[in-house]
């Protein structure tokens, strides 16, 4: 079989799927059963001042009969007291030694308390941090998390002000909360931090209780913007991971890809993206801890098939296949096809394409069924009633050439072609 084993910043573990900084890895109890399930490692839940949680604090999205499509909370970070988290951390650690244990930390906004922060952590045995630069709800009113995740800047000065202590290696979250994360990602860079994970959680409101009119989720009839994530978010966290990955800076340091995900096609996804592990939260917290024994055997079976003997020999292998629009290739176009054979006529490609898109697809009334044929000079290849089609495989998309050279739309302008209907 492959070997899926994980090397990241010197931290090892025996595949690369981490816990993320989450009620999952804020005890000793939970850690232990995740490594006792199979996980590789697990960033504990953040470290800092003491805080006092809310009730409640979760809530969700749910999406055409599928429960927590996306997944909100407003929770802190630990409320429990430091010192039993160290506690826990050196005991997990005697326990495991053979995964990884790295710690997420979010300090008050002085150098003394980084400072002092680390060297507790660091004295537990702990084989990395995280800087939690992201954390959307509750500490960004005190100037923590995504309020530093923000600014550049004051990302820069928080690193600089870690890396003068830190002896072991660490690892910056980065909020989503931004334009681009690029920005805030290279000043770290440039700072220090010997690599990045993304994304932390996206700001939002999950839904509003028709009856009482209050957002969820709700505290004595009031409710905050919460820090969505889960399945919805994976696209979000994909575009921003490669972002990352492109740019020279912010691709010079190992990354941890955080977002959405739920199967092990998930991971391998981050990971051709540039990945060099994955983290995972909402897919343990609504399964729980033994997913992981799918992540793995999914994982090793598509290396097999792919013959890939290490994640090494394909991370980062999609990274260049993301380009800019204008260098998109015009000549190059897709005509759709329906398999008769599979074709179950319910109608759904036709009511897309005609109200939705291009007209394409021909109604031929009752012989005995209704019969969808597509109009080949009409076709614009835009997916959409492949991607509609309830049945696999009935809609096939079939290149087609418009002509045999590669010709972008840069070179279309410069060359002065005609614009057609399309």
């Amino acid at each position: 079989m492959a070997d899926i084993s994980a090397n990241f910043l010197g931290i090892k573990s025996p595949n690369p799927y981490w816990l993320a900084s989450a009620p999952p890895t804020d005890k000793k109890i939970n850690v232990l059963r995740a490594f006792e399930a199979g996980w590789g490692g697990v960033v504990w839940k953040t470290l800092g001042s003491q805080v006092k949680n809310v009730s409640s604090r979760y809530s969700a999205v749910n999406f055409n009969g599928a429960k927590v499509m996306g997944f909100n909370n407003i929770e802190l970070i630990s409320d429990r007291p430091l010192d039993i988290n160290l506690r826990e951390i050196k005991e997990c650690l005697r326990l495991f030694p053979d995964r990884a244990m790295v710690v997420s930390l979010m300090a008050d906004n002085d150098p003394a308390s980084w400072h002092e922060l680390i060297k507790k952590v660091e004295d537990t045995g702990a084989h990395g941090l995280e800087l939690n630069f992201g954390c959307p709800h509750g500490m960004t009113e005190r100037g923590m998390g995504a309020a530093v995740g923000q600014d550049p800047e004051i990302a820069r000065m928080v690193v600089e002000w870690v890396m003068e202590k830190a002896t072991i290696p660490v690892i910056t979250k980065l909020t989503p909360n931004v334009h681009s994360p690029v920005p805030t990602g290279k000043a770290c860079v440039e700072a220090g931090t010997n690599g990045l994970s993304l994304i932390n959680t996206i700001q939002s409101v999950t839904g509003i209780n028709l009856d009482t009119l209050v957002p969820n989720p709700y505290v004595a009839g009031k409710s905050v913007f919460g820090g969505y994530c889960g399945p919805a978010v994976k696209p979000i966290a994909l575009k921003m991971l490669t972002t990352i990955s492109q740019d020279p800076t912010t691709s010079s340091v190992p990354v941890s890809g955080i977002g959405g995900v739920s199967d092990w096609r998930d991971a391998v996804e981050f990971m051709l993206l540039g990945a060099s592990n994955v983290q995972v939260c909402t897919a343990a917290m609504k399964h729980g801890f033994r997913i992981i024994e799918d992540l793995c055997e999914g994982l090793n079976n598509w290396m097999d098939e792919k013959g890939y003997n290490t994640i090494y020999d394909f991370i980062g292998k999609s990274v260049e296949k993301i380009t800019h629009w204008e260098d998109l290739d015009i000549n190059y176009h897709h005509i759709a096809a329906i398999n008769q054979d599979k074709c179950i006529h319910c109608g759904l490609c036709y009511i897309a394409c005609e109200d939705g898109s291009h007209q394409s697809i021909q109604l031929e009334y009752g012989k005995p069924y209704n019969r969808y044929t597509i109009k080949d000079e009409e076709c614009v290849g835009c997916n959409l009633c492949q991607l509609i089609c309830p049945v696999t495989d009935c809609i096939t998309m079939v290149e087609h050439r418009v002509a045999p050279e590669y010709l972008n739309w840069k070179d279309y302008q410069r060359l002065g072609l005609p614009l057609n209907d399309h």
